[in-house]
């Protein structure tokens, strides 16, 4: 029997801790010994199976989800078990309340492991085009974030970091740029943490100040210029901070944010609607409808952007 883990499933899932690699080939040679060990998911057709973390020097408990076929298994989704538990955990009798509250845990598990390898494809798809086709570009994403350092920022900002976010914050902890432009449209880019904490400071801080002014405004007159959901993800540049894209943890949908404290805009795009719009653009640049992805040597230029000085050397991508 055949095992076979996907690639952006092998990427997400190293970022997970050194150990893992190891913990998956262990499982692999289990499964492909036993390919009915899983139990059935939420999700049609895919069984899940737990790794002990235990078992496994830096490694989390996991949460290993695959599709059984009659000559092959393909591993699906491998997530950390804080992110998947209750689909793992024992079904002990409950009332009717305790269980309406199990079946809403299984659907936003079912949920996350869905948003989990859709964010990870849509990276994958980026990344695996800029490798390909600008790779000074590639080269200037900076590797995935540990969960320690994630888990340190979700302390700092005092909110829980949307799944979407923390896997792509896994994959890759921000882009240093090319040249002073992102690998994203409108040449933005992801930022890093260090950057995401400064800035939720700055506009929690701003919108504090605001606050003072509120408590004597009609309620129709207040003024939001942050919300303590929001979560800064994406700058107008590397080294640009005056404006961007945060990610509104309480709504999974993205929104415009700006040092200038201007109304802030829906986006009304998800972090993977934004991430899988990027992707397609670049894989097929004819059809793209927001901006037009180009080259400039072996950077990555999009053509909403485009800095004068470089203008006579950019080439739009054709495919």
């Amino acid at each position: 029997m055949d095992v076979e883990l996907p690639p952006f499933v092998r990427d997400t899932a190293t970022q997970f801790g050194a150990g893992v690699p190891y913990a998956l080939k262990v499982l692999a040679g289990q499964l492909a010994d036993d390919p009915d060990m899983g139990r059935p998911s939420k999700l049609p057709g895919i069984l899940t199976v737990t790794v002990d973390g235990d078992l496994f020097e830096d490694c989390p408990a996991l949460a290993v989800g695959y599709i059984r076929e009659p000559d092959r298994i393909e591993i699906r989704y491998v997530n950390p078990i804080s992110f998947a538990e209750s689909a793992e955990s024992a079904e002990p009798v409950v009332d009717a309340q305790d269980q309406e509250q199990q079946d809403e845990e299984s659907a936003d598990t079912a949920t996350d492991v869905v948003t989990v390898r859709e964010v990870a494809d849509a990276w994958q798809r980026i990344t695996g085009w800029l490798q390909r086709n600008a790779p000074d570009s590639y080269g200037a994403l900076r590797s995935g974030a540990g969960p320690a350092a994630i888990a340190a920022l979700e302390g700092d900002l005092g909110i829980r970091i949307p799944v979407e976010l923390h896997v792509l914050w896994l994959l890759t902890a921000g882009d240093n740029g090319v040249n002073g432009g992102g690998c994203l449209p409108g040449n933005w880019a992801l930022m890093t943490l260090d950057a995401v904490a400064a800035t939720y400071r700055l506009k929690t801080d701003s919108q504090a100040s605001q606050d003072t002014f509120n408590t004597d405004r009609p309620e129709e007159e207040r003024i939001t210029v942050w919300k303590a959901t929001w979560i800064p993800v994406v700058a107008r540049g590397p080294a640009d901070g005056t404006s961007g894209l945060y990610l509104d943890a309480a709504t999974g949908y993205l929104g415009r944010w700006s040092r200038y404290n201007e109304y802030p805009g829906d986006e009304l795009d998800t972090l993977v609607t934004y991430l899988e719009e990027a992707a397609d653009m670049l894989e097929a640049p004819a059809l793209a409808t927001r901006d037009r992805p180009g080259l400039v040597g072996g950077a990555l230029v999009w053509g909403s952007s485009i800095d004068p000085a470089q203008e006579d050397r950019w080439q739009p991508w054709t495919g």
